[in-house]
């Protein structure tokens, strides 16, 4: 029965004169979302608000779920709209409308009428009231309840007249896009890919690398984080996830470096190497899941040693999160199932049995120099493989 929807938002509306900026982008994002969708769409603004027209037949619960992915969208309205063709075909479409919507009518309602066209010939007020009594009359099991009504239904005098009672929630944040671009280290735990849907969540598009260790990980280990990449994807849009071999790097390191050390001077390469790609790429900064002191590695002192090696800020959107709270956005998103598959990435291979927890940048540095004779060679190598997979 539905033939539109009606797209909310939140904080694009506080945007000025920026505003129209931030629509299009979502115009743009929801476009594309819907591409995959069975069904016709026409997406428009008009006067503040973005629908989803229908054309033809479509499914719904797709339509919606797809919806729901898109970054910047804080509701969506299923809506019925009419021609505007006199005030006794909008009561016989309210009619029908609270029949089909509601079989179990013993409720309170409230009418919100909102005339944005001005040359209608009832205000506002009038029309709230004379619909509110055709809808008591139509069915006496109804009540009204002005302050907290069961029903609110809510009719849009435009040029075409919107009538809607229900919002489902969207996924809120900003469209993507609208914040730049970023370089997420993306392994197969669950911590990574949470971290990239937050920052997608606040409008940045993401790019994401994988640091692979054959044979130390396997093919199902990779394939893990290409799965990762694209559950996280249908939200943030096609994914560019650079796959690195880092097996020569780490040998090397784990040959000539103290093994305390060995989590905190792979790290660094990582992230060196992350860096290099994201500079190639246009990124503006870096994303990884680490919270504080998590993990050996995640201390403010090893936090301290990794940022060391980094120009571009390090965006860290689970910093303070406890494990449960990054579970639950994961179970939220879909990616928990996946990264609790067993296979190991190269972060676990080579883990100390007793890892420095405050390391000293200047000692970490002067280990480093062990490496002198072959990592440039190694790093150059590695980012000449690199090997890039479009997922979507």
């Amino acid at each position: 029965m539905f033939t539109a929807f009606l797209i909310k938002y939140a904080e694009i509306g506080i945007k000025g004169r920026n505003r129209y900026l931030f629509e299009d982008a979502l115009v743009h994002q929801i476009k594309f979302a819907l591409k995959k969708c069975e069904g016709d769409f026409q997406i428009h603004k008009s006067q503040g608000r973005i629908y989803v027209e229908t054309q033809g037949d479509f499914d719904f619960e797709e339509t919606v779920e797809h919806l729901q992915h898109v970054f910047g969208i804080s509701g969506i309205c299923p809506v019925v709209y009419v021609e505007d063709e006199g005030f006794e075909k909008l009561c016989d479409r309210v009619i029908r409308y609270v029949a089909e919507v509601y079989p179990d009518r013993n409720r309170t309602f409230k009418v919100h009428a909102r005339r944005a066209r001005k040359d209608y010939p009832k205000e506002s007020m009038e029309i709230n009231a004379d619909l509110g009594e055709v809808i008591l009359k139509a069915y006496p099991e109804m009540r009204v309840d002005v302050h907290e009504p069961d029903i609110l239904l809510n009719v849009e005098i435009r040029e075409k007249i919107y009538i809607y009672s229900e919002t489902i929630p969207g996924p809120g944040g900003m469209p993507v896009g609208t914040g730049g671009k970023a370089m997420l280290l993306l392994s197969g735990g669950i911590d990574s890919p949470v971290a990239g849907y937050m920052i997608a969540k606040r409008g940045v598009k993401i790019d994401a690398v994988y640091f692979h260790a054959p044979p130390y990980t396997s093919d199902r280990a990779r394939q893990k984080v290409v799965d990762l990449a694209r559950i996280v994807s249908r939200y943030t849009g096609p994914i560019y996830l650079h796959v690195i071999n880092f097996t020569d790097i780490q040998l090397y390191i784990y040959e000539k470096c103290p093994h305390e050390e060995l989590t905190i001077i792979m790290r660094r390469y990582m992230m060196r190497i992350a860096e290099h790609i994201a500079k190639e790429t246009g990124c503006l900064g870096l994303i990884t899941g680490e919270s504080i002191g998590q993990v050996a590695s995640q201390t403010m002192n090893s936090l301290i040693a990794t940022n060391e090696v980094c120009e571009l800020p390090v965006y860290r959107p689970l910093i303070g999160f406890d494990k449960q709270e990054i579970v639950e956005v994961s179970e939220k998103i879909g990616t928990f199932e996946t990264s609790i598959q067993p296979f190991e990435d190269c972060c676990t291979i080579f883990v100390a049995k007793h890892p420095v927890t405050k390391p000293n940048v200047n000692i970490i540095r002067r280990h480093e120099h062990n490496l002198d004779e072959k990592i440039e060679e190694l790093v150059r190598t590695a980012l000449e493989t690199d090997e890039l997979i479009i997922v979507d």
